[in-house]
């Protein structure tokens, strides 16, 4: 059998930065949850997006639950989130036993419809945060949703887990909101094998988070703990590897563009076939190539196709609203999340592919 295509796997630097900051913390004995690796991380990942602040976690989502709970969400508290995203923004929703209330996406971005938002303000007045995704690399329209949350004056927490070196308008995403959440996952554009990491301008939010990433010991010379506190901490082996990865972003990111763009080269000539949106306003770090179909080839011949001939694709995210775990939450929208599902697919976007992986994959494709 030919050789494995990815979708998205990890794709550590050639010049090898990740094993200098690795080698560096083995010399040094720093092995643990905590050390030098971390603190530049944090450092150096704020300056890159243009936060003041970061804490780095051992997931995104460990990031989301923190940001939450930053906000004060609790017991029974609503939360707003798109219904078209990974369950990973939504279950930290349900670790602090509040309600996710799912809104549709929009076919402008994707994301987060402005209309259905205000919508969803309507019927839940009390809500609590609201989180705003930037789904696959693609931002949500951050001008209109924030004036929106600004107005009813409530907190926006942006997970900004697929969209690390994208901007709106110029600016990066994960920094419009109170809080911003990244995933340094295996098959994000950079990793750390696990990770993430949490960015305010709010520097006592940033401090406590930090506090309860490492259980919520106190200040004392025995083990004390006035608050609940969680192991959630980035260690510095990973934060080694978080800061090679971040030298390379810009390469990646780069390299994202270039599969976008060959996919559009070939496809031009064909009908029914439509990439994700493009909008003036937003500069994608295209972290997975994406399309939607509407003729009669269907997303999961593709998938088919190319999975016989060992190629990795996989559908869009199926919306919240229709997961078993989550029927009994309220939607507020129409039939965007839902078509996009039914009609989308990811192709193989890994940055290590070459021109004839793709020219490959695209013969498998117009095959059908």
């Amino acid at each position: 059998m030919a050789e494995k295509i990815y979708l998205s796997s990890p794709h550590m630097s050639d010049e090898g930065f990740e094993m200098e900051y690795i080698k560096e913390a083995f010399a040094t004995n720093w092995i643990a949850p905590l050390g030098p690796n971390v603190n530049e991380f944090e450092k150096e990942f704020a300056v890159k997006v243009g936060a003041k602040y970061a804490a780095a976690v051992n997931t995104g989502t460990a990031a989301i639950h923190l940001a939450l709970r930053a906000v004060g969400v609790s017991e029974g508290d609503i939360v707003f989130c798109p219904s078209l995203t990974f369950s990973a923004t939504v279950n930290p929703i349900i670790y602090e036993k509040a309600i996710p209330v799912f809104i549709d996406s929009d076919e402008e971005t994707w994301n987060m419809c402005p209309i259905a938002l205000e919508a969803a303000f309507l019927k839940y007045p009390q809500v609590k945060a609201v989180i705003v995704v930037h789904l696959y690399g693609l931002s949500a329209d951050m001008d209109k949703i924030m004036a929106i949350c600004n107005h009813h004056g409530v907190t926006v927490i942006e997970d900004a887990a697929e969209s690390l070196g994208t901007l709106y308008k110029g600016r990066q995403t994960g920094t419009f909101g109170e809080y911003g959440v990244f995933s340094f996952n295996g098959n994000k554009i950079i990793t750390t094998s696990g990770g993430g990491m949490l960015v305010s301008d709010n520097q006592e939010r940033i401090e406590k988070v930090r506090f309860w990433s490492t259980q919520s010991r106190d200040s004392a010379r025995h083990y004390q703990h006035s608050e609940l506190g969680f192991n959630y901490r980035m260690s510095n082996i990973s934060a080694g590897i978080g800061r090679g990865q971040l030298k390379v972003l810009d390469q990646r990111i780069a390299k994202k563009i270039y599969l976008l763009n060959f996919t559009s080269k070939s496809w031009k000539n064909y009908q029914g076939l439509n990439l994700l949106p493009i909008n003036h306003w937003n500069e994608p770090n295209y972290w997975l190539s994406c399309i939607t179909l509407d003729g009669s080839i269907k997303p999961l011949e593709i998938i088919e196709a190319l999975e016989g001939e060992n190629i990795e694709s996989r559908p869009l995210w199926k919306p919240m609203h229709q997961q078993p775990f989550f029927e009994w939450c309220d939607f507020i929208g129409g039939i965007v999340s839902e078509k996009l599902f039914n009609s989308g697919l990811c192709l193989p976007s890994d940055t290590k592919m070459t021109d004839s992986d793709q020219k490959r994959i695209c013969q498998i494709i117009k095959g059908l």
